[in-house]
This record gives C-alpha cells, sequence and structure tokens, in this order.
C-alpha cells in the first residue's frame, strides 16, 4: 500500500516537470495592434409607440406630477434610416432597452445599432448609458470590432405616435 502511495507520487511529479518542460507553452510574439480608425456616422431612428417601441412594465405611482411614471421599462426595435422622412433607405435597425428611472424622467438605456447595408453590412454598434444628449459607445461587432465612441442625439420630431431622433455618432475602431 505505501509503495504504490509512493510510486503514485513520484508519477505525478515526473509528468507534472514534463508538462512543464514540453513545447507546449509558445514563445511570446510581440503585440502589433492595428491602427484606429475614426468612423463618423448620421442617421435618423424612426420610432412609431406601440408598434416599435412597447412599455413593458411600469410602477403604479408617479413622482412630481409626470406624465411618465416612475420606473418605466420599454422595449424597442426601430428603422435606422438616412433621413427624417419616412419613406427614406433603410440601412439597419435599433434595437434595446430603456428604463425610466430618474426624478425627471431621465433614463438609462441599452441600445444595439444594427447596419444590413452597405459598407457596414453585419456590423453593429452597442450603447450602454443614461439618456443624455451623449451616449457612450461601449463595443461593437463586425467592422466595429473594439469600438468606442460617443452617439450624440437630437429629437427631430416627437408627437404622439411618432419619434424621430437625428444621431451623429463618432466611433473610433480597429
Amino acid at each position: 500500500m505505501r509503495g504504490t502511495l509512493m510510486l503514485s507520487w513520484i508519477l505525478i511529479i515526473f509528468l507534472s516537470l514534463v508538462a512543464v518542460q514540453s513545447q507546449y507553452y509558445s514563445k511570446s510574439r510581440a503585440y502589433h495592434p492595428r491602427p484606429a480608425k475614426v468612423t463618423n456616422l448620421h442617421f435618423f431612428m424612426h420610432e412609431h409607440t406601440g408598434v416599435t417601441a412597447v412599455v413593458l412594465t411600469q410602477a403604479n405611482i408617479t413622482r412630481n406630477n409626470s406624465s411618465l411614471p416612475f420606473a418605466t421599462l420599454v422595449a424597442f426595435n426601430d428603422p435606422l434610416r438616412t433621413g427624417p422622412e419616412p419613406d427614406s433607405e433603410v440601412i439597419g435597425n435599433v434595437q434595446g432597452i430603456g428604463l425610466l428611472s430618474g426624478m425627471n424622467a431621465s433614463s438609462t438605456q441599452y441600445i444595439d445599432f444594427g447596419f444590413n447595408t452597405g459598407k457596414f453590412n453585419g456590423s453593429s454598434l452597442s450603447v450602454f448609458s443614461r439618456g443624455e444628449p451623449g451616449l457612450a459607445v461601449v463595443g461593437g461587432r463586425g467592422r466595429f470590432m473594439m469600438a468606442k465612441g460617443v452617439a450624440l442625439f437630437n429629437p427631430f420630431l416627437i408627437n404622439a405616435t411618432t419619434v424621430i431622433m437625428e444621431f451623429n455618432v463618432t466611433v473610433i475602431h480597429h
């Protein structure tokens, strides 16, 4: 019994030494990052209340006599277009969720801008930020790999059923 235990320990030690001295580990190579690119994008998000944007849940309280209840969660899937006109070219879509969580109707949003035409076909930008005029670009995929930047938005049209937002996005990516 004692001999078997000793033999087991000797085997374990020798096998670990062989693994350390083998060619399993490769030599380090120098990292040569691709040069960063700066891309400026301009597009419009077309949202239609009840069709492309839906309230998922909301608290049964309101604050400060606001028309928007505190703690409202909204999901949206809106088309991205080249212009503010309803018949302008669709270049992708925007999907995400927004949480109205502030005392002054501010919001926190996760947004994914997906592009399905042109140079950026199959690429997307991810935004996670508070709903201030400048949203933080925190990542991307496809041609926007390792993206960071800012998405500035400007309300173009807001009425009872339609919201059109103009976006100017500056992205640094590889």
